[in-house]
């Protein structure tokens, strides 16, 4: 009987075909011992554009456009203007065609997640295939695990719940995205991109922004007071907050002229810390963003070359636990990779309940080699919480202090450390004082109620409130994660976590798309948007297609199609209502077009110059004026086109990018002819000495 198994990479499918015998080259597959082993090379098959089926132009009274039936076409690629099927997919395609034709059995080994399953079910049905397969499911690429996956194989049909969940996620996202975009274009008359995630993510940083630039800073003042007991400086600080220098200046001579302070409360309590639970993708896409600058979609690209290298386990993964059976392997792997703790491990990240497909990012026990220094970093990112997670929990002493004098109540905080458990594997904790103002001690001080502290010195600090910092990738991810909520309680911010937009395996990809769009840019560690982004976010602000919690039940409601629980059909309905809603939101905008100015044309000198979405041009017919709002990978604001129609000169324009790569800055300036120079900005001589 001849097997043909599937994978979707070349370097997956050598690794399967090295295990089962199949050591035969062939051009697309491997074959030997019984089985032909292909590969998908990621998306080969996709959904058809709205051409397929008859909608080229766009038409307010062709939307919301539905297909009654999603067409299934090959990968498409751009040659010239137009797009055509990438030849590569094609020919991997008719490979893969060849290899079920020739196949009693067919072996599903695409990545065992929700994309994976998409890839392979979409192929089965554009190549028209009736053969039965079976699913191989594994969560690491060693040997040991492809061998037992093997062993076990699971009938296609078990995840069948999955494929419906991809299905309806793609043809969703092609919905919302299709039909959004043309209503938006429509009504305001120009080439806009909106999308089911993507766009409420942009509201987010667009929010954000504007939030954090129209902060209006405002000074508050803070006393706090110096003491000793037992050789041991003691800061406390005043709770309450001046509002005005004059009160504060008041309550500081107040405590000056009592030179005391008088102990009110001491309370003291032994705390034992749990450590951080493993990573799942998120977490350490956050993290990596956070201690290494990686941006999202390197670090799934770097977890995922780990992963090929079979030294951790599948990245994409949503939960931060193991389940009982791989709690089992724990003492294998911690020898493996050179770690000795003290037993019982620790169970923290141990739950049956909290492993769907995948469990947490962890180390195989292979041993590491030919790492790039950033694969190097991650791996010993992996490692280090690896280990941390299964030490026993550390063991603190904490004291907090309430001292008066007589009108104000300062508070000192204090934390001794007992036995530090997983925060030794690196080092935490340090002597000093952290930013929540506890002093962290060798040992606290014997404080007892009414006891009066002598006062060392004093001092008032003036301060400012400051806005919500811009996002960084990290704390978009969060935010994501959170469906734009600010969640403070961790219980409220897991549950929050299951109605997040997007997913750990999508929400890299939906950054880096808004990048491409030019919607958003990174500026240093912080995400911004950028002018084109914000002029999208003031039409959609208040719009549906901007709502993350809305996008977030979507998600929720895919995950229980995931499960089980929920039917495909009854999600694509509340989608095709979702859409007719937001398409007649979209399109009630062309009754509010914003009026653009007109500007009188440099070249046939009639005022007829309009400013449009991308490009601002004369109207004159047989006028051929025009300038294009991308200069350089920078979007020309209105009043950068007013300045260069009128004056011949924009002001400098700030990082423009040259062909090179290079960032350089400079005025545009128009030439006689219509066309548009740069004049670089002269750089001033330095006096001599």
């Amino acid at each position: 009987m001849t097997t043909c198994i599937i994978a979707e990479k070349p370097s997956v499918a050598r690794d399967i075909a090295r295990i089962v015998g199949a050591t035969g080259k062939q051009d697309g597959y491997l074959e030997g011992n019984g089985y032909l082993v292909t590969w998908a090379m990621g998306h080969l098959i996709t959904l058809a554009m709205p051409e397929a089926y008859g909608f080229a132009s766009y038409k307010a009274k062709d939307l919301p456009i539905r297909p009654n039936s999603f067409q299934l076409i090959v990968r498409q690629i751009r040659k010239d203007k137009e797009y055509i099927s990438d030849p590569t997919a094609l020919k991997q395609l008719n490979v893969i065609d060849s290899c079920f034709d020739r196949a009693e059995r067919i072996i599903v080994a695409t990545d065992a997640g929700r994309e994976g399953e998409l890839i392979f079910r979409w192929i089965h049905q554009y190549l028209n295939c009736q053969k039965p397969f079976d699913r191989l499911w594994i969560s690491s690429l060693t040997d040991k695990a492809i061998r037992e996956g093997l062993a076990h194989l699971k009938p296609g049909s078990n995840y069948d719940n999955l494929y419906h969940s991809a299905k309806a996620r793609a043809e969703a996202d092609w919905l919302v995205g299709i039909n959004a975009s043309r209503a938006l274009s429509i009504a305001k008359r120009g080439g806009y991109s909106l999308g089911r995630v993507q766009t409420p993510t942009l509201a987010m940083v667009c929010r954000r922004y504007i939030e954090n630039r129209d902060f209006s800073s405002v000074p508050y003042w803070k006393l706090s007071a110096l003491m000793k007991k037992e050789g041991m400086s003691m800061k406390a600080v005043c709770e309450t907050a001046f509002d005005n220098a004059t009160n504060a200046q008041s309550s500081f001579v107040t405590l000056k002229g009592i030179g005391l302070l008088t102990v009110e409360s001491v309370a003291r309590r032994v705390m034992h810390t749990a450590p951080p639970l493993l990573y799942d993708l998120t977490t350490l896409q956050k993290e990596a963003n956070r201690k290494h600058g990686f941006s999202a979609d390197k670090t799934l690209s770097i977890a995922q070359n780990l992963y090929e290298k079979k030294i951790t386990t599948y990245p994409r993964t949503g939960s931060r636990y193991i389940s009982e059976d791989v709690f089992e392997e724990i003492p294998d792997l911690l020898h493996k990779i050179g770690e000795t703790l003290p037993t019982p491990l620790n169970r923290h990240s141990v739950d049956n309940s909290k492993v769907t497909d995948h469990h947490a990012i962890i180390p195989t026990g292979e041993t590491p080699s030919g790492l790039l220094a950033d694969e190097a970093t991650m791996y010993n990112m992996v490692v280090t919480r690896f280990v941390e997670a299964f030490s026993p929990d550390s063991e603190e002493e904490r004291m907090q202090v309430e001292l008066s004098d007589g009108t104000n109540t300062f508070t000192w905080k204090a934390c001794h450390p007992i036995s530090l458990g997983w925060k030794a594997v690196q080092n935490e904790t340090k002597e000093g004082k952290s930013e929540d103002e506890e002093q962290n001690l060798a040992m606290l001080p014997d404080l007892k109620e009414g006891e009066e502290l002598p006062l060392l010195s004093s001092e008032i600090t003036e301060h400012k409130t400051k806005p919500k910092p811009l996002y960084t990738e990290a704390t978009l991810l969060s935010a994501m994660e959170n469906a734009g909520k600010e969640v403070e309680e961790a219980d409220k911010r897991r549950a929050m976590a299951e109605c997040g937009i997007g997913t750990p395996a999508t929400r890299a990809n939906i950054i880096e798309t808004l990048i491409l769009r030019e919607y958003i840019h990174r500026e240093k560690k912080s995400i911004v948007p950028t002018d084109k982004g914000l002029s999208v976010y003031e039409i959609v602000k208040d719009k549906k297609i901007a709502n993350a919690e809305m996008t977030g039940a979507w998600e929720l409601t895919l995950a229980a199609i995931e499960a089980g629980q929920v039917q495909e059909d009854q999600f694509t309905q509340g989608i095709n209502t979702y859409v007719g809603s937001i398409c007649e939101e979209l399109l009630a905008l062309a009754g509010e077009q914003k009026s653009y100015p007109t500007y009188r044309c440099p070249q046939c000198g009639k005022e007829s110059v309009g400013i449009y979405a991308k490009i601002a041009k004369c109207r004159n017919e047989g006028c051929d004026f025009h300038v294009f709002r991308e200069v350089c990978g920078t979007f020309l604001s209105e009043d950068n086109i007013r300045d260069l129609i009128t004056t011949k000169r924009t002001p400098i324009l700030k990082g423009l990018t040259s062909k090179a790569g290079k960032k350089f800055n400079a005025r545009l300036v128009l030439r006689e002819d219509g066309t548009t120079t740069f004049e670089f900005e002269q750089k001033k001589k330095k006096r001599g000495s």
